[in-house]
């Protein structure tokens, strides 16, 4: 499978990488009244569905948006960079700051914070800057750049400039991002890498490792403005179910949420007992729930979540799927864990009258089999009467 985790830059102190403690003040923070735009990567230009939401929810045309790029290569480690093939820090702040303001904002500015600024995170001009803003756009990379630059070492507490966000979005300030500007908004127990079959034959490990695909997560966490479950992002697209369940199992959480690509978790009232989501997007979003055995539900546009409640609600454009009288068996997988196959299977078998299918890794040493059963809670949705666009309960076996 290709790597796609880009491997850290630049050098990390020993302390930052000894950080191997549960987060302290970081994530021990109470509910906040902002509200969350979680991106499973790959946002495209057009989506103003989820554009359009972070920059409603962050004033319109008043909105002061503040864009964050830390998990990107600086630009003096990025060749191209002065040219129009650059990707560093400063160039992808360029780009989702025109974006945003293309979309309506009234304002979005970049905040040059990145591996070769770190020092400015505690600037208390930037931070003060930071205080006037309304919504916060995390870009994509490495999100343990983000615990470098945002973060401090061992003791795991805010910057000034992190400080400053979170006393924002207490205030109501959204806080968005796309792919590991997504992910550094979880609780304990970050992924910071890896791949399905490797995460099952050799467990997942703390810590940051260049190995990309070594099954990894950081104890102490990202910045904790989610904590009613693990995130995950390039889900389903990059076959992450694996991956998932075994963190999951390893660090004792309950519940994991997959994101899929271009496509956005909203969640309001994050981290109080009136938490709810809704999916928006092209894509879908899995919830896995762990509490006995494995059940994956699979939530497409305009599905409500309560995490209180473990409760998926499903919107009034979908009804119930009855399967076709001569789809009666899903075909087996070969590679279970390849791209999108395992929501492909998971549909397949949702819009048939199999009550089981299984897949299996394409590596054989050893070889895993994937088993998906729907349960007695099963239930699949559709849009067009015979395709499932969603799916309920649908139970995991891996062996």
């Amino acid at each position: 499978m290709t790597h796609r985790r880009t491997v850290l830059a630049g050098a990390l102190g020993a302390a930052t990488l000894a950080s191997l403690a549960p987060a302290t003040a970081a994530s021990a923070h109470g509910a906040a009244r902002g509200s969350l735009v979680l991106v499973g990567g790959s946002l495209a230009e057009d989506n103003t569905a989820v554009y359009g939401e972070i920059i409603r929810r962050a004033g319109g045309a008043r909105a002061r948006i503040g864009v964050i790029t830390a998990a990107s290569v600086p630009p003096s480690q990025d060749p191209d960079a002065g040219t129009p093939d650059a990707s560093n820090s400063e160039a992808n702040g360029a780009y989702y700051a025109d974006l945003l303001r293309a979309h309506g904002a009234g304002q979005a500015t970049w905040i040059p914070i990145d591996l070769d600024h770190i020092a400015d995170a505690d600037s208390p001009a930037l931070a003060a800057q930071v205080d006037q803003m309304t919504g916060f756009f995390f870009g994509g990379g490495d999100q343990f750049r983000y615990i470098t630059t945002l973060l401090h070492g061992d003791a795991h507490t805010d910057s000034l400039v992190l400080a400053a966000i979170r006393r924002r979005h207490a205030r109501g300030a959204v806080i968005a991002g796309s792919s590991a500007g997504a992910q550094i908004h979880q609780g304990r127990d970050m992924v910071t890498g890896g791949e399905s079959y490797n995460a099952l034959r050799d467990g997942s490990l703390p810590g940051y490792f260049d190995d990309p695909d070594t099954s990894g997560y950081w104890p102490a966490g990202g910045f904790g403005f989610l904590t009613s479950g693990l995130l995950d992002t390039h889900f389903t697209a990059y076959g992450r179910l694996g991956r998932a369940i075994t963190l999951a199992r390893t660090t004792g959480h309950h519940r994991v949420f997959g994101l899929d690509p271009n496509t956005a978790l909203i969640v309001d009232a994050p981290r109080s007992p009136d938490e709810h989501a809704r999916v928006v997007g092209e894509g879908g979003i899995s919830v896995l729930d762990l509490r006995d055995g494995i059940r994956w539900s699979y939530l497409t546009e305009g599905f409500r979540y309560l995490p209180g409640a473990w409760r998926a609600l499903a919107p009034q454009r979908l009804r119930p799927l009855r399967p076709r009288p001569d789809a009666a068996s899903v075909p087996p997988s070969a590679d279970i864990f390849g791209d999108d196959v395992a929501s492909g299977l998971a549909l397949a078998l949702a819009a048939s009258r199999a009550e089981r299918a299984t897949g299996v890794t394409r590596q054989d040493d050893p070889r895993f089999t994937v088993e998906l059963v729907k349960s007695r809670r099963f239930a699949a949705y559709t849009a067009d009467g015979s395709t499932a666009e969603s799916f309920l309960d649908l139970t995991v076996r891996i062996r």
